[in-house]
């Protein structure tokens, strides 16, 4: 059971740093410089960016209209070889370019050219911007506050850290660097649980553990204690509390939240018309909240203390509302809305199959729990009146959230949000 909070020992969330995220937003924007003329030979996989055989001269001229612009050359030395130019710091860097299927100049592979010039700019500014700050960032880590074993803290890291699945491509392609580590592309802005420093970079950006779901920088990833399993002294929380933590401290398939909520609202409130859609009290909702924060699996919400089955399913809504990584992560997200976006039933629900196999385990054993319960919800429609569609409205949003910054995209998504939620409740018995 979770450890008791004396007066002395309050549990302060981690504050974010926000310096490197700003730098971030700070730096160049990609400046393609296009060949205005028809350039014989040039490599299918390169387009208007392509100049051919061009002195450095010439690309000089070329690229000193902004910071940020780039084109490609073929080298004078070395015909057949090509040179990404890039215009950085008032002057012209030179990168031997190579293609395989994807486009890189180092380990990280991009999809675009693009791509790959946006990852470079931002590289370059923060590391030419913040290098001091950046070879400080392990001092004073935050590490042991955030819920991870603090029991071994020799700075050593003998295994490698299991990477999980989704990589730009969509296929099991994790990037091995010198240490055996697996670096992993998260999508959405994160932040190293060892340093609080936001992950920079467009792909790979770090190490991602699948058996602890610890987020780090690569640098950072050194200093990690071997044995990544979370440490219950250190989980003072239940609510906001990432998920596959929370079942890795307590040693469950599922967080007690979720189980103790769907025992209670299964036993007493499945014919309750507008189960979830109506709202208990938001000052009852929350002595749940607490209930559990203080008294985890012992926390007590029986009928005797909270009458209104609408205060539970509250508690239980408000609970994934406060992942700090949703139910459907931000990785497989994309996944889940391109599989809501196909028209033929056969292949959604075998889209819908794929993107639910990118879940990390406690996430996908949490969901297929809550769906089958949601299922037997909308058995009870005659007397509820909660149907998939309806249910797909309430928690569409409450277990998805776009990774992306982008308010349009968001809200865009909703509707495919709902369809997502509907497909998994209506077909369940299949998907899991």
């Amino acid at each position: 059971c979770l450890s008791f909070l004396s007066d002395n020992d309050e549990y302060r969330p981690p504050v974010w740093k926000s310096y490197l995220y700003q730098l971030q937003q700070e730096a160049p924007h990609p400046r393609r410089v296009t060949c205005i003329s028809e350039v014989e030979n040039r490599p299918k996989y390169y387009g208007r960016e392509y100049h051919g055989m061009i002195s450095r001269e010439e690309t000089d001229q070329l690229l000193s209209v902004a910071e940020g612009s780039y084109l490609i050359r073929e080298s004078q030395r070395q015909p057949g070889t090509y040179t990404l130019a890039l215009r950085f710091g008032n002057q012209t860097r030179n990168f031997r370019l190579f293609y395989d299927g994807k486009h890189f100049v180092g380990e990280k592979r991009f999809e675009s050219i693009h791509d790959l010039v946006t990852d470079g700019l931002i590289t370059l500014y923060i590391e030419t911007k913040a290098a001091e700050y950046i070879s400080k960032m392990t001092i004073n880590p935050i590490y042991e506050h955030v819920g991870y074993t603090t029991l071994n803290r020799e700075p050593a890291l003998k295994k490698a850290l299991p990477v999980c699945r989704d990589m730009p491509d969509g296929k099991d392609s994790p990037e091995e660097t010198g240490l055996e580590e697996r670096v992993h592309t998260f999508r959405g802005p994160h932040w190293c649980e060892y340093c609080a420093n936001f992950m920079w970079g467009l792909i790979a950006q770090g190490v991602k553990c699948a058996d602890c779901g610890l987020n780090v920088h690569k640098q950072c990833s050194k200093m990690v204690p071997n044995d990544c399993k979370p440490d219950l002294k250190h989980v003072k929380k239940v609510y906001s509390c990432d998920l596959t933590t929370l079942v890795k401290a307590h040693n469950t398939k599922r967080p007690m939240v979720v189980d103790m909520c769907i025992r209670e609202i299964e036993a007493r409130g499945l014919k309750s018309e507008g189960l979830y859609r109506i709202s208990g009290f938001s000052d009852l909702i929350e002595d749940v909240k607490l209930a559990f924060d203080r008294d985890g699996e012992k926390a007590d919400i029986s009928g005797n203390v909270y009458e209104d089955i609408n205060v539970i399913t509250g508690a239980l809504k408000l609970y994934f509302r406060d992942l700090p990584i949703p139910v459907i992560t931000y990785d497989a997200y994309p996944r889940f809305i391109e599989a809501a976006k196909l028209t033929d039933p056969d292949e959604r629900l075998e889209a819908l199959h794929e993107a639910l196999k990118q879940l990390p385990p406690a996430h996908c054993e949490t969901l297929r729990y809550l769906m089958a319960h949601l299922k037997r919800v909308t058995q009870n429609e005659k007397d509820n009146l909660m149907n998939a569609e309806n249910l797909g409205i309430v928690f569409g949003p409450t277990l998805m959230r776009a990774p992306d910054l982008d308010a349009m995209t968001a809200l865009n998504d909703i509707r495919y949000q709902r369809q997502v939620l509907e497909l998994l409740i209506k077909n369940e018995d299949i998907l899991f």
